[in-house]
């Protein structure tokens, strides 16, 4: 790093440091993605061995979904006066502590009970992993950065399949080895984050400037300065997200966010039996085709968020994913080659447009509530995600497969006139610019 001048904190180069605050952040993603998708495979094995009725298939495919709506908005909040530290560290505690658990469980209540444990240290690390590595981040690499938590997290989900294919066909109670799967990446992520510095923007808005400034000059250097950012002590409340100068922006996070997810996890977390409704094969092409989506929309999803304007890249892909499910919906069952057309868009596009639910939330508050504000937005969108998981097998059974398609359409639509009324444009700004409503509109 040139050491001859003065730098912005917001201009400084990429450096060793974040790529490793990048890399222990984005493995708790991973490990999100991965412990999420790995329910959906057990659940086809365990319903046959516990005798589980539609309502505990939902109740637990949706379980890790209401920790998460937990932990974000509780341990979101708490880390706004505590720090990013602490919670930073704690979230895996649990998380690898219940995840180990899950192997000795024997009723479907116990299951039930820790998947919500590991739901809220993913939440707390959601709102918090995200809102850490946007204080330290640059805003030349942040939109990009920010974005690919969608990317590792899809490599998760991803992966969690072929693991869920490999154990059911080699153990013996495979959903118990299949749902621990996921403790070495968890103590993995546990053991790298010891150390981590506490955010300085996060110290700066406390009064602690001293160590504020220590924390940039012993990662960063000597000539970064931290300059847009207040430095008087003063203390934001929950309750700030709903005054008249954020609510705009408390509502339209927590809305789109919403709006995207109900659909994606509803759809994804019980797809083998979709397919099978939808009379598609659901065998490992299929699985190879669909996985192969998701990875590329998510890939293609950095290169848009980097190439076109945040706001235009989400109300012009809401668009595109209502348009793509309602059809999905309304097409005859003999339309089999068009319905895989259409699914395949609809995967591409909606995997693409999850990169934003990294970007939006993080670069929309101000330090003294922004991981209060990811984490409300963070636990909105798994509250409707965990309501829609769990209604979808009830709604498949009592509705039929074209009127669930429908109303999940409807979410997209919300979505879709919420981010034309409220969307911000937060690309190109300083994380102070960028969360300051006059500055990002």
């Amino acid at each position: 790093m040139d050491t001859s001048k003065v730098i912005k904190f917001d201009d400084v180069p990429l450096s060793k440091f974040h790529v490793k605050m990048t890399g222990i952040t984005f493995a708790a993603h991973f490990t999100d993605g991965f412990s999420l998708g790995v329910i959906g495979i057990a659940l086809t094995v365990i319903t046959p061995q516990m005798g589980l009725s539609p309502f505990w298939q939902g109740l637990i495919g949706s379980s890790a979904l209401l920790g998460l709506f937990l932990g974000s908005l509780i341990l979101g909040w708490v880390s706004d006066y505590y720090g990013r530290k602490k919670i930073f560290m704690f979230n895996f505690v649990l998380i690898a502590i219940a995840t180990a658990l899950q192997f000795f469980v024997q009723t479907p209540e116990q299951l039930f009970v820790l998947r919500i444990i590991i739901g809220i240290g993913l939440g707390g690390d959601y709102s918090v992993g995200h809102t850490m590595l946007a204080e330290f981040l640059p805003r030349k690499h942040r939109g990009a950065i920010l974005g690919s938590f969608s990317v590792i997290w899809t490599f998760g989900y991803v992966l969690a399949s072929f693991v869920g294919m490999f154990l059911h066909s080699t153990l013996g109670d495979s959903w118990r080895w299949l749902l621990i799967s996921a403790f070495p990446l968890a103590l993995f992520v546990l053991i790298y984050r010891m150390g981590s510095p506490e955010s300085p923007r996060w110290l700066l808005r406390q009064g602690r400037t001293e160590e504020a400034m220590a924390v940039v000059k012993k990662y960063l250097g000597d000539n970064v300065v931290l300059d847009d950012e207040k430095t008087e002590q003063q203390m934001g409340t929950f309750s700030d997200l709903f005054s008249k100068k954020l609510i705009t922006r408390t509502l339209f996070n927590c809305i789109f966010f919403m709006c995207l997810v109900i659909p994606y996890f509803a759809i994804y977390t019980f797809l083998p039996d979709i397919l099978k409704i939808m009379g598609l094969a659901e065998n490992f092409t299929t699985n190879m085709l669909l996985n192969a989506l998701l990875i590329l929309g998510a890939l293609l999803g950095i290169w848009w968020t980097i190439k076109f304007t945040r706001r235009g890249f989400l109300i012009n892909s809401f668009i595109f994913l209502s348009i793509a499910l309602f059809t999905l919906g309304m097409l005859p069952d003999s339309s089999k080659m068009l319905m895989v057309i259409t699914f395949a868009a609809f995967t591409l596009v909606m995997s693409a447009v999850s990169n934003l639910v990294g970007v939006f939330p993080a670069e929309s508050f101000p330090t003294d509530v922004r991981s209060s504000g990811v984490g409300l937005a963070t636990a909105a969108s798994r509250l409707g995600a965990a309501v829609g998981t769990f209604l979808l097998p009830m709604s498949i059974a009592n509705l039929g497969m074209t009127y669930t398609l429908l109303w999940l359409t409807g979410t997209l639509v919300v979505g879709t006139l919420v981010s034309i009324a409220w969307a911000p444009e937060t690309k190109s700004l300083t994380l102070s610019e960028a969360s300051s409503i006059n500055k990002a509109g």
